[in-house]
């Protein structure tokens, strides 16, 4: 193993697995989980290309995957017809499932040009998703820009959403709202957007953040988000047994929901070799299974 493989996971999921493995007894779970584990391609996989990001999927047990804008793979709207076929049938092929794009449309600028062209954005990506088989299409807020009221840009927000979810519906695609965004990222704001919002094919997609929590629990904002829930974002699940953010919990909460979709990782990484990545993977698993079981 190279120093910088070594560095890599002992900063990460290596380091880590073995003392949050033992740190609590585990218990089986009343009810077992429906849900399984996804993967983000931010970072992990920003730099692989399509067939190694299925083959490690594939290898590690990864489920499904959200191709974020920008990265290796190149699943873009900018794909031909003939492409976007290709790129199906690998996926198909794989037995992993593609679950959806991960664009970086937002709708909390001031400046209506900007929103528009988010929308249309948000469009494209609707058409990719809907013609290679995927679940959703994930946006997210970004922000509250100064000099507004924080009612208007959630208003705004809300009724950009609400165009995206009619061109999402009638393309049999979902909008996933991620909950990001400084000051929008706050669980009361993203309910307030998703109140406001009103379509049947917009829904939240949880993003395991620090403001999550009330008194150490996530129990408050993740019931208050729940009726929402179209997608799962995780990080780094050793922040578990450090306090930092209660896996157990979230993964508890999402078995007692019957959640049955994916979580998906997103961790703040970039693995230096594929090898490296592959391995990461494993031992991140190893660790979701023991917080599932909780």
């Amino acid at each position: 193993m190279t120093t910088s493989r070594r560095a890599f996971l002992a900063a990460g999921a290596l380091a880590t697995t073995a003392g949050s493995l033992h740190a609590v007894p585990a218990a089986v779970p009343a009810k077992p989980p429906k849900f399984k584990l996804g993967l983000v391609t931010y970072n992990v996989g920003a730099k692989w290309d399509l067939p190694t990001l299925l083959k490690v999927c594939k290898s590690t047990g990864i489920a499904a995957v959200e191709c974020r804008t920008t990265h290796a793979h190149k699943v873009e709207p900018s794909l031909s017809p003939d492409e976007r076929k290709a790129i199906k049938k690998q996926f198909a092929d794989s037995g992993v499932v593609f679950w959806g794009c991960g664009s970086v449309c937002e709708f909390h600028s001031p400046d209506p040009a900007v929103v528009r062209k988010n929308v249309v954005d948000c469009r494209a990506f609707v058409e990719l998703v809907a013609d290679l088989g995927g679940k959703g299409v994930k946006v997210r807020p970004n922000g509250l820009p100064k000099d507004v009221p924080v009612e208007k840009t959630l208003a705004q927000i809300a009724k950009s959403l609400n165009e995206c979810g009619k061109i999402a519906g009638d393309a049999g695609v979902e909008i996933f709202v991620e909950v990001h965004g400084p000051g929008t990222s706050h669980p009361p704001h993203v309910k307030t957007i998703l109140d406001q919002c009103g379509h049947k094919s917009v829904g939240a997609c949880w993003n395991s953040n620090a403001t999550d929590k009330v008194d150490g629990s996530i129990v408050e904002s993740f019931k208050m988000l729940q009726p929402w829930l179209k997608s799962c974002h995780i990080n780094d699940l050793y922040n578990d047994a450090s306090g930092v953010y209660p896996y157990r919990e979230l993964f508890r909460l999402l078995t007692e929901a019957d959640y049955d979709r994916y979580t998906l990782i997103e961790v703040g990484r970039t693995p230096p070799d594929v090898a490296t990545g592959e391995e990461m993977l494993k031992y991140y698993k190893a660790l979701w299974a023991e917080l599932v079981r909780g």
